[in-house]
């Protein structure tokens, strides 16, 4: 497998690298978009912000030639979408599954790639392939730069000819072969193109809401609870939900960052809180409030609630353990001084990065419901439910149970993230506070 590896890299950097340097000011591209070898021609002319992913550009493509999202697609500059000397930029399937290809097909993600970063100047070209089995080939023309003005929407379309072949209808591109399966093969609709260009993908985008939220409200749209999530992600479109005391709500967090301030907190040889800490944290920890009655049940083994929320805080970079105590990162040596630098701090790191494909699931879904959750129930049947569309069972076959969520740090700092006793009959209440923390995740 290491071979294989390395074998990959080799080929990877063996192809050319055909990116342009990112331009220094945005400026709006109008883009020629004809698809390959219809007759009569089938094109859009869309004027698009040039700061844009090739995601987004995709989306855009999507509905003004109004398709459905419903295949794979790639972009690729230097040549067609699989040639061997062109440079490929990849969905998100054939990024997390390139094993699937030959070594030779690897690509980068178009997520991760900017439009300006593919078009320069008038006249440079890029090629969009959507679906692998009709093969519908688009060429991408920048026909002008023009400057962008205060407020310029991402995208709108400002000419075209010919409504575009319906999906899966077999590469259909000549003009009576589409008579057959189109009522008006001429009918081109601008307005109503432009006024898609306002859906909740769009929207959210614009917000500057976390890309891999907005790929999953778009992936379950159509399903069961497809119309709830939305709902409650365009919520963050908006303003923030007011918070009245950050330090009050985050008590638990700076008592912890307090106690380990020098010499750190001392542990048990077994690496646990020693039980005057648990005792003391106990306190203080607000899902601990309708815990238990300590009388010899003072260990953090006894007292999940305490120790769950320490872990908690090691996992986010703000404790770590060394040589037998408990002592602060640089990041809680800086948290612990100023609140404000705590709040950013647990808002950067509540989504995981990369790994944990479930986690980082899981934890854009609680974070959407909880920003538009203040002082209500996060819906954790609705939660486990979406997971289970995307895909996810217990090993067993049995589909996502809420249970399975209580234990993902997200989960464990929001229920934290109170001025309030987390009783049992609150355990699923959303503070304002974790609200508006749940808001700054998504939109940081």
């Amino acid at each position: 497998m290491k071979d294989r590896h390395l074998r990959m890299v080799t080929d990877v950097e063996s192809r050319p690298d055909l990116r342009h340097v990112r331009r220094r000011e945005v400026v709006v591209y109008r883009l020629r978009v004809d698809i390959d070898h219809a007759d009569p021609p089938i094109w859009r002319r869309i004027d698009v912000r040039s700061d844009v992913t090739l995601d987004f550009l995709h989306q855009v493509l999507q509905v003004a030639f109004d398709w459905t999202d419903s295949h794979l697609h790639r972009f690729s500059l230097g040549g067609d979408a699989f040639a061997r000397d062109s440079q490929q930029f990849l969905c998100p399937y054939d990024v997390d599954n390139d094993d699937g290809w030959d070594d030779d097909d690897d690509g980068i993600p178009a997520a991760a790639t900017r439009l300006d970063e593919t078009l320069t100047e008038a006249g440079d070209l890029l090629h969009y392939l959507y679906d692998y089995g009709d093969n519908w080939e688009l060429t991408i023309r920048l026909d002008q730069v023009l400057p962008a003005g205060s407020g310029c929407a991402a995208a709108v379309v400002v000419g075209g000819e010919r409504a575009a072949p319906p999906e899966d209808c077999g590469h259909l591109v000549d003009a009576v072969s589409l008579a057959e399966v189109l009522p008006d093969p001429t009918r081109f609709e601008p307005e109503r193109i432009n006024k898609a260009f306002g859906g909740a993908y769009f929207v959210l985008r614009e917000a500057g809401v976390d890309a891999r939220l907005v790929d999953l409200v778009h992936q379950l749209t159509f399903t069961a609870h497809g119309d709830g999530l939305t709902a409650a992600a365009l919520s963050l479109a908006g303003a923030p939900p007011d918070t009245t005391d950050v330090t009050a709500s985050l008590r638990a967090f700076q008592w912890f960052l307090d106690r380990a301030e020098g010499s750190g907190i001392p542990l048990t040889g077994a690496g646990y809180l020693k039980p005057a800490d648990v005792e003391k944290a106990a306190k203080v920890v607000p899902t601990m409030m309708d815990w238990l009655d300590f009388g010899k049940n003072n260990r953090e083994t006894h007292c999940h609630p305490v120790l769950w929320f320490r872990e908690c805080l090691q996992d986010l970079g703000l404790l770590r353990k060394n040589k037998g105590r408990l002592l602060l990162t640089k990041a809680g040596e800086a948290a612990q001084r100023d609140v404000d630098k705590l709040w950013e701090h647990l808002a950067g790191r509540l989504v995981p990065k990369a790994g944990d494909k479930f986690g980082m699931q899981a934890t854009l879904l609680i974070l959407a419901y909880a920003a538009a959750s203040a002082d209500s129930d996060l819906p954790f049947d609705t939660v486990a439910a979406l997971l289970t569309e995307l895909g996810w069972r217990f090993s067993d076959g049995r589909p996502v149970e809420d249970y399975a969520l209580r234990r993902l740090p997200v989960w464990v700092v929001l229920t934290n993230v109170t001025d309030q006793p987390v009783t049992w009959r609150r355990r699923n209440a959303i503070s304002p506070t974790a609200a508006a923390l749940a808001h700054r995740a998504l939109r940081g």
